[in-house]
C-alpha cells in the first residue's frame, strides 16, 4: 500500500488543523506520526486514511501497482484507537465472527488463534461490556494486527495498557508491522520505537495556514 499526499489540509471552521503536508508513505514503512496532545495527530490519521475528507489537497493511493479508489480503502485498512467502539452486547467469540464477516484476519490465525495470540483464553464466553479497559484496548490492537490488510493505522495504541500490556502490543507490532504500510500517532516513545521515520504534526501547524 502507498500512500502519497500533495498539500494537504485539514481546518474545522475557520481554524487549520494542519497545512500543506506533502510526503509519500511508501510500502513496508512504518511511521510515527508526532505532537503534542492537541495538536491534530488522530485528525491527520483520519484525513490520510480517508475517514475525513481533506479542506485541501489531495490524497493518492495505490495498492499492488494499481490506483486505488478512496472508497475502496476500507477493506485494505485496520485500525485501532481509543475511541473505536465496540459492541459490547456480543460475546469476545461473538464478536470475532462477526468482526472476520467483514475483516479477515491474517493467513494461518482463526478466531480461535487470535484469542489465544491476546492471552484471552479464559473470556472467550464473556460479554465485552465486562472486560477491562485494558482487555477491550488489547482486543482492539489484536483484531487491527492480525486483520489481513496492507495499511495499519495506531492511533496512541497503548492507552489503558498495564505494563504487560505495553509489552504485549511491543511484541506482536513488531511481529505483524513488517510488509505493511504502518502509521502509530503517538507521543510516548515506546509506541512507535519500531518506525523508520518521524512525521511531526508541529511542523505543519497553524503557523503554516499564515
Amino acid at each position: 500500500m502507498q500512500i502519497a499526499v500533495t498539500g494537504l489540509g485539514k481546518r474545522f471552521q475557520r481554524d487549520w488543523i494542519f497545512r500543506g503536508l506533502t510526503h509519500v508513505f511508501e510500502p513496508g514503512t512504518a511511521t510515527a506520526i508526532l505532537g503534542p496532545n492537541g495538536s491534530g495527530k488522530s485528525t491527520l490519521l483520519n484525513t490520510i486514511s480517508g475517514q475525513l475528507l481533506a479542506s485541501e489537497g489531495t490524497l493518492a493511493y495505490a495498492y499492488g501497482g494499481r490506483p486505488v479508489p478512496v472508497e475502496e480503502v476500507p477493506p485494505l485498512l485496520a485500525y485501532c484507537a481509543p475511541y473505536l467502539e465496540l459492541i459490547e452486547e456480543l460475546t469476545l467469540t461473538e464478536l470475532l465472527q462477526f468482526h472476520t464477516r467483514f475483516k479477515p484476519l491474517r493467513p494461518g490465525v482463526s478466531p480461535v488463534r487470535l484469542i489465544e495470540l491476546m492471552y484471552l483464553e479464559k473470556s472467550r464466553h464473556k460479554l465485552i461490556r465486562d472486560f477491562s479497559s485494558g482487555m477491550k484496548q488489547r482486543l482492539k490492537l489484536g483484531l487491527a494486527l492480525y486483520a489481513a490488510a496492507p495499511l495499519l493505522l495506531l492511533d496512541e495504541p497503548t492507552t489503558n495498557l498495564d505494563r504487560t500490556g505495553v509489552d504485549w502490543y511491543r511484541e506482536h507490532v513488531h511481529a505483524t508491522a513488517p510488509g505493511r504500510l504502518v502509521l502509530v500517532s503517538s507521543n510516548v516513545p515506546e509506541e512507535y520505537d519500531f518506525c523508520q521515520q518521524q512525521l511531526s504534526v508541529t511542523d505543519f501547524g497553524a503557523q503554516a495556514a499564515r
